[in-house]
């Protein structure tokens, strides 16, 4: 039994509740989004309205939505506050989608794909808007107006980690990749989580919960570059990372296990852009021990994040659990996945 699994077990076992049956579901939160996309005459109705009716799994949803019962939160304002960054996560994706290349998103076209770039691009930007808006609403319901530079930090840092991305060309070291994992992924994991917290008055628990997901973040990154080298990542290209450059824990992993002229060689093919030879690195990497050693990184945040869970309230640890229980699939469906 592991860490996680054994506190909510004991959690349980305090009758702390789970999420009430008559709380609002993520349905709720689903419908709130799509009364606030464009109405059919409107510029961007169509991208929008293809975008959401695959709603995704809305984990983070659902994370506040338990917090919010199990603190007793404001009903109206935790669904403003869960739709808020639900909206928030959607931008993100469908920005990613046109810098990854990704053709397609929850079992459909992406939206670049299907309705261009620019159309896109001006979605994410206007979601982003939205975003604000039902933070606000939260904000105003729950008297908290520190939920909404909550959001703005998180956004912030989101973009942060995108832009060091570009702008780090031929990362492949550890610590810049784990400062650009951690800006991309961890904040609008957290954000569900400490908005409640900041709704419930509980400053210590809306610390702590960045530390968990700082290391669950950083697995979860992991995990999908695993599977970008398995073709398993929904990129167009097998391997997309390395052709693109971009960071990826397979490739940091790979170069460290290089020695003398032959990491010289890697080096010298990587800083060149050039891919005639993607092919060839691609399957070196793939013979390596690259893939077992990022693994191993991997489950080691894995651990570390479960250790960190001990820090929280019951309540908490129940309302994380939907989305560490994902993310820990995740993790081993790219070690057990093969080329």
């Amino acid at each position: 039994m592991n860490a996680l699994t054994s506190l909510l077990n004991r959690a349980f076992d305090k009758n702390i509740p789970s999420l009430d049956p008559k709380y609002p579901c993520k349905q709720e939160v689903h419908r709130l989004i799509q009364s606030w996309l464009p109405s059919a005459d409107r510029p961007l109705a169509s991208a929008a309205s293809h975008h959401f009716s695959q709603p995704g799994k809305m984990l983070r949803a659902e994370m506040a939505l338990r917090a919010a019962s199990a603190f007793q939160v404001e009903r109206e304002a935790a669904v403003y506050w869960a739709a808020s960054i639900e909206v928030l996560h959607n931008a993100s994706l469908i920005h990613d989608d046109i810098c990854d290349g990704d053709k397609q998103r929850r079992g459909q076209q992406s939206v670049w794909t299907k309705f261009g770039r620019n159309a896109a691009l001006a979605l994410g930007d206007w979601l982003i808007s939205v975003s604000f808006q039902l933070a606000s609403h939260a904000a105003d319901k729950a008297n908290a107006p520190r939920l909404v530079r909550l959001l703005a930090q998180h956004m912030a840092t989101t973009t942060a980690g995108e832009a060091l991305e570009f702008e780090m060309d031929h990362v492949l070291d550890w610590n810049t990749y784990f400062k650009i994992a951690s800006d991309k992924t961890t904040p609008l994991l957290t954000a569900p989580i400490q908005g409640i917290a900041v709704m419930a008055g509980d400053i210590r628990s809306e610390v702590t919960v960045g530390h968990y997901f700082n290391d669950l973040g950083q697995a979860y990154q992991i995990a999908n570059d695993i599977l970008n080298f398995n073709g398993c990542d929904g990129a167009e290209l097998i391997a997309g990372d390395l052709a693109r450059r971009a960071p990826n824990a397979v490739v940091v992993s790979f170069k460290e296990i290089l020695k003398g002229a032959q990491l010289t060689k890697f080096q010298n093919w990587f800083d060149s852009g050039d891919n005639l030879e993607l092919t060839f690195w691609k399957n070196e990497i793939l013979r390596s021990e690259a893939m077992k050693g990022a693994s191993q990184r991997m489950f080691v945040l894995l651990k570390r994040a479960e250790r960190k869970a001990g820090n929280l309230d019951f309540e908490f640890v129940d309302s994380i659990a939907p989305v560490h229980s994902l993310i820990q699939k995740l993790c081993m469906a790219s070690v057990a996945e093969k080329v």
